[in-house]
């Protein structure tokens, strides 16, 4: 799981924190995981034990065409290139302004982007100023979504940078719709979203879980896209929770659906009936049923751990919604 830091004046950085063991229930026991890339697919089959200690297992291929598009890895956020690209993208900017109304320069300096206008009236130099504070958000936000991060509230109300993971499960969603088939196959007559949703944690809570030990220097290289996790078979709770959400929203499309993002951790919600004992959590009026793909501990829909319990009702979390 990863955590944020503040990204005041493009100094933007990345912390990780280790994993979030749980000791109180069943632990995951994968039995087998095997791969196998043909010239137009990527085969998996797995078994594992589930909750009851029963095996299953489940085989799936994926279609290369259908992932060419989506990211196989987070890049890191490196805060000195990004203000490298953006003052680039200042100085364009500042081409495009007629030098007989105003003169610009823009330098990097260390840390800083420095610019100077030149102009005959404090009006006129207000308004370049405003031009190039302009050029210089969208630069940023062009370099973050070229690299698939995106801006972020943390729990504790800091600003922060963290890889864009709503967007990886919007991008992908209808590759894994034959991995959310297979599981939906897997289920027996009269089974409902409940049964589908319990298959599915068992699956991903047996995947092991990558503790990433440098993760303090990765600047967010250590998430690991939906694909990459199924290739690598590990992931840490953000990976986990992103690839789930996918499979998911691939077979519930329309139900509503959050990513709940702790400050050491990430889960799910989603908006199925709860049931006595479930673990909810609720925004604007919707009541999300919680569940938590991580592993190893084997906790089924609507369980979540004791301190995950605690954030919630501490309001130590941050809600993004799954369109």
């Amino acid at each position: 799981m990863q955590r944020w830091i503040s990204p005041r004046l493009l100094h933007l950085g990345l912390l990780a924190t280790s994993a979030l063991m749980l000791s109180f229930t069943t632990a995951a026991q994968q039995r087998l995981f095997k791969r196998l890339n043909t010239d137009t697919q990527y085969q998996f089959e797995y078994v594992w034990l589930d909750e009851q200690g029963e095996q299953q297992a489940i085989q799936f291929a994926l279609e290369r065409e259908a992932l060419q598009d989506i990211p196989l890895q987070q890049t890191s956020y490196r805060p000195d290139i990004a203000q490298r690209y953006v003052a680039v993208e200042m100085t364009k900017a500042a081409r495009d302004i007629d030098p007989r109304v105003a003169r610009v320069n823009v330098q990097q300096r260390g840390d800083e982007i420095q610019v100077g206008v030149r102009a005959a009236s404090d009006a006129i130099i207000a308004d370049v100023q405003e031009q190039l504070s302009s050029a210089k958000n969208t630069a940023f936000n062009d370099y973050l979504d070229k690299h698939y991060y995106t801006e972020y509230l943390t729990p504790l109300n800091q600003e922060a940078i963290k890889p864009d993971h709503v967007r990886y499960i919007r991008e992908s969603t209808m590759a894994l719709i034959p991995l959310s088939q297979a599981f939906y196959e897997q289920l027996q007559q009269n089974s409902d979203a409940r049964h589908y949703m319990n298959l599915l944690l068992g699956w991903v809570q047996n995947i092991p879980y990558n503790t990433l030990e440098d993760r303090s220097e990765s600047h967010g290289s250590g998430f690991s896209p939906p694909f990459t996790l199924l290739s690598q078979n590990k992931g840490d709770c953000d990976s986990k929770a992103v690839l789930t959400a996918s499979i998911v929203r691939a077979f519930l499309p329309s139900t509503p659906m959050v990513l709940v993002l702790l400050e050491e951790h990430a889960l799910l919600g989603i908006a199925l009936p709860p049931r006595a004992g479930d673990k909810t959590i609720k925004q604007n009026g919707i009541t999300y049923v919680m569940f938590d793909p991580t592993g190893p501990a084997l906790l089924p829909f609507g369980k979540v751990s004791p301190d995950t319990t605690m954030a919630i009702a501490n309001r130590r979390y941050t809600l993004e919604t799954i369109q």
